[in-house]
């Protein structure tokens, strides 16, 4: 876990730093990384961050966990802010729904910008401050914390074969989609609400990881400007990955649904001129 105390060498001004910005964390049996994640976020210098965990009723207690961390860091009393939030799922129900689930929510309840993150300590919580000035200073309404741009790298704990599955599933999904994005797959991604708003969440299809390629490509088409970051991306050190093979499946054939789908969309446009 990279010390929160580095995020401080570039803080934002003061104004930036209270904007209403809510991290979105899916967490699924993470009783073991959540308390050091949410430890290391609430220590950021950002005064309107606020952490909305999103629990698919863990067996491990990471959903008891997560209600604990909430009562001890929202202060007390009225005029208290509440800096975490949990939402409570019935079941397992995948990564995507449980993403638009929670980015739902936070736009409902007034973020101007949500940031998706992971549980497990893969995403580098000292780049939140950077992404926020980023998509502030620019304009843009999508900024990914990218793997694959100049500057970014990924954990010497991973064997070739899975950077080379990675580099593949990147040029794949992009080479389908006709995009030039580097990390289209990747999950570590700022959102402007306007953009959220836009995209619809609700009528998002893909329920595992293939929700990072369908919401870029969504936000792309809609005319949204992206911005990519470099970011050093992790491996984890505790609990286990949630990649099964039907979530490898829907990866694999999502960006063809895209596609045809966009086609069918053009050429009803053209009968309809």
């Amino acid at each position: 876990m990279t010390d929160p105390r580095h995020a401080a060498a570039h803080p934002l001004p003061a104004e930036w730093g209270r904007t209403p910005l809510t991290v979105v964390m899916p967490t699924y049996n993470e009783a073991q990384n959540l308390p050091t994640m949410a430890e290391t976020l609430m220590a950021l210098p950002l005064e309107g961050l606020r952490l909305l965990v999103v629990d698919d009723n863990s067996p491990d207690g990471t959903g008891t966990i997560a209600d604990q961390l909430a009562d001890k860091y929202n202060e007390p009393g009225e005029g208290g802010r509440t800096r975490m939030g949990v939402l409570h799922r019935t079941a397992k129900d995948g990564l995507g729904r449980a993403y638009a689930a929670g980015m739902e929510r936070a736009v409902a309840e007034g973020a101007a910008y949500v940031l998706q993150m992971d549980a497990d300590g893969s995403h580098p919580a000292e780049k939140i401050t950077e992404m926020l000035g980023v998509a502030l200073a620019t304009g843009a309404d999508v900024v990914v914390g990218s793997r694959y741009v100049p500057g970014g790298t990924l954990s010497d704990a991973w064997k070739p074969h899975r950077k080379l599955l990675s580099r593949w599933a990147n040029a794949y999904a992009g080479g389908i989609l006709g995009t030039r994005v580097r990390d289209i797959t990747g999950g570590f991604n700022l959102w402007s609400a306007a953009a959220l708003r836009a995209i619809g969440l609700a009528s998002v299809d893909s329920a595992g990881y293939s929700f990072q390629v369908e919401t870029k490509y969504r936000a792309l088409r809609a005319g949204f400007t992206l911005v990519e970051v470099p970011i050093h991306f992790e491996d984890r050190t505790a609990g286990e990955s949630k990649m099964d093979l039907a979530v490898q499946l829907e990866s694999v054939a999502m960006p063809w649904r895209l596609r045809s789908r966009a086609l069918r969309g053009r050429a009803a446009g053209r009968r309809g001129r």
